[in-house]
This record gives structure tokens, C-alpha cells and sequence, in this order.
């Protein structure tokens, strides 16, 4: 009697099993499609841009082969290593510029003002400039800040300055302005959204306990918005290190920066040295996003 009662227990305890083992495949079968897009689009070109930088090349052809001279001349280059400090020169300033102007953007838009409208259209007005092209917001500083531009123009004519300053365009103040105006809302977005999370409660509590307003934004409000800084860090560092048009156009030819000379080196057909100078700007990157990582946790924002 006991196993006639146990036969049917365990008949249904085999299908239940194997409905178990088929779900743990289900996040696996989900996950595909996006594993072969980025397989195809996103890894598969990286590896052959390791693979062409070992080969060999002249002015007219590559050759498929193993050798490290191109690696060689980036590392053992002095002008490389000026260019790959210009560059962190670059990268510098503009987040340290965007970090600021962004955070208090945001601060603004989350903090002080009341509606949820109002704060989404504000951000919209933002996001405006992205309707048109880089390129485009970036020469339309040119009338600006040249030598006849509006800013020398209004100076000359108040009389503050007795001749047009030349710094102002084709230097390395141009490329820091426009890369700053180009990025800035890279940092606001991800500062603005984590922003809005901060449970209001813990400012209140803040206050009642008798923090001033610069004891809530430092105790408080930065330390909870480390995350979103550390998200605008991750992509104003890693466009500005990849931008070359900006360099090219702003500084006049005057300045150069990775980007611009691997871009030279294609235009002439160095490709296995560009790629050598792509995979060594790659692992420099992915070092400083490892440090931000490691510094502060983005999985919450995520």
C-alpha cells in the first residue's frame, strides 16, 4: 500500500524536475540575440584590429604577419608619449570642467525646482543642441571666438581691449571650450538621475539635526550622487579621448591628441600602426574605467 502511494509522488516530482533544469537555460536563450549583436559588431572588430596591428605595411599594402615594431614605435616614441599626455591633459580639464558645471545643473533642475514638469522640460531644453550635429556645434564657435568674432568685436568696441585677442580660437582654449559645451550634458544626465532618487526624507532629517546647507550638500547629497558622477566621468573621459574633429578644427592644427594621430596615420595608410595606437588607447581607457569602478559602485544607477 505504502509504494503504490509513492509511485505517483515521484511520477510528479520527474516532470517538475525537469521543468527546473529547461528554466535555467531560458536567461541563457534570452540573452543570445543581444550576445551575437555585440559578438559581431563590438567584439569580432576589436580582434581584428589586434590581429592587423602585428602586421607589417609600406606605403601601398599591408602584409598579414607577427611582429611587435609597431608596438614598438608607440611605446618607445617620445612624440607618441607627448601626444598620450596631451590627450590626459585634454581629458582632465574637460571632466573636471563638466563635472562642475554638471553637477550643479543638475542640482538645480533635481532641488530647486518644485514641479516634475517644469524639471522635465528644462531638461529638454538641454537636449535641444543634440538635435543637430557635433560638427556643427562645434564651428559655430568659430564666429565667436575669432579674430572679428562677436566676443573680440564687443570687446574692441567697448574699448576693454585695444586689439582682438588671439588665444580665443585655434588654440587649445578653443578645444577645451567646445569639447566642454560638446560633453557637458553627458555628466548632467546620469548626475540629474541619480539625483532624483535621493529620498527627500534624509535631507529633511539632515536639516532637523541642524546641518547648514553646505554640511547637506557634502554630507549627504555628493556621497549619494557618486554613482551618477562616476557614470558622466566614464563617458565625457571616454569621448574626449576618442574625439579627433574637435582637436583638428579648434586648435587649427596647433595641438594633436590619439585620436588625431591615428586618424593621420590611416589617412595615410599606416593601418597597422593606427591599430597598434587603437588597441594601446583601448587598455588605457578601460585602466581608467576599471579605477572609477573600483572606486565607486555604479550598480545601483544601473
Amino acid at each position: 500500500m505504502i509504494v503504490a502511494l509513492d509511485q505517483p509522488a515521484t511520477t510528479a516530482i520527474k516532470p517538475a524536475r525537469r521543468r527546473l533544469s529547461l528554466a535555467r537555460f531560458v536567461p541563457y536563450l534570452q540573452a543570445t540575440p543581444l550576445a551575437l549583436i555585440l559578438g559581431a559588431f563590438l567584439l569580432l572588430p576589436i580582434l581584428m584590429i589586434a590581429v592587423v596591428s602585428f602586421w607589417d605595411y609600406d606605403f601601398a599594402a599591408m602584409y598579414p604577419d607577427f611582429l611587435t615594431t609597431n608596438y614598438a614605435d608607440v611605446l618607445g616614441s617620445w612624440v607618441t608619449w607627448k601626444t598620450y599626455l596631451n590627450t590626459l591633459k585634454y581629458a582632465a580639464i574637460v571632466w573636471a570642467l563638466t563635472l562642475f558645471i554638471g553637477f550643479w545643473v543638475a542640482y538645480f533642475l533635481a532641488f530647486h525646482i518644485r514641479t516634475t514638469a517644469m524639471q522635465m522640460v528644462l531638461f529638454l531644453v538641454c537636449t535641444v543642441p543634440f538635435l543637430t550635429s557635433n560638427i556643427i556645434r562645434m564651428i559655430s564657435w568659430i564666429p565667436v571666438l575669432g579674430r572679428n568674432g562677436l566676443v573680440n568685436s564687443t570687446l574692441v568696441e567697448i574699448g576693454l581691449i585695444p586689439k582682438p585677442i588671439e588665444w580665443l580660437l585655434y588654440s587649445e582654449f578653443a578645444v577645451v571650450l567646445a569639447m566642454v559645451h560638446l560633453y557637458t550634458l553627458f555628466m548632467v544626465t546620469p548626475i540629474f538621475n541619480t539625483l532624483m532618487r535621493i529620498d527627500k526624507s534624509l535631507i529633511e532629517a539632515a536639516r532637523d539635526a541642524g546641518a547648514s546647507g553646505w554640511q547637506v550638500l557634502w554630507n549627504v547629497v555628493i556621497p549619494l550622487a557618486k554613482p551618477g558622477m562616476a557614470i558622466g566621468t566614464i563617458f565625457v573621459v571616454t569621448l574626449v579621448m576618442a574625439d579627433f574633429s574637435t582637436v583638428q578644427v579648434m586648435s587649427g592644427g596647433q595641438s594633436a591628441s590619439v585620436a588625431l594621430m591615428m586618424k593621420n596615420q590611416m589617412s595615410l595608410l599606416q593601418y597597422p600602426a593606427a591599430a597598434a595606437n587603437a588597441v594601446v588607447l583601448l587598455v588605457l581607457v578601460l585602466l581608467m574605467v576599471a579605477g572609477i569602478l573600483r572606486i565607486v559602485d555604479i550598480r545601483k544607477d544601473l
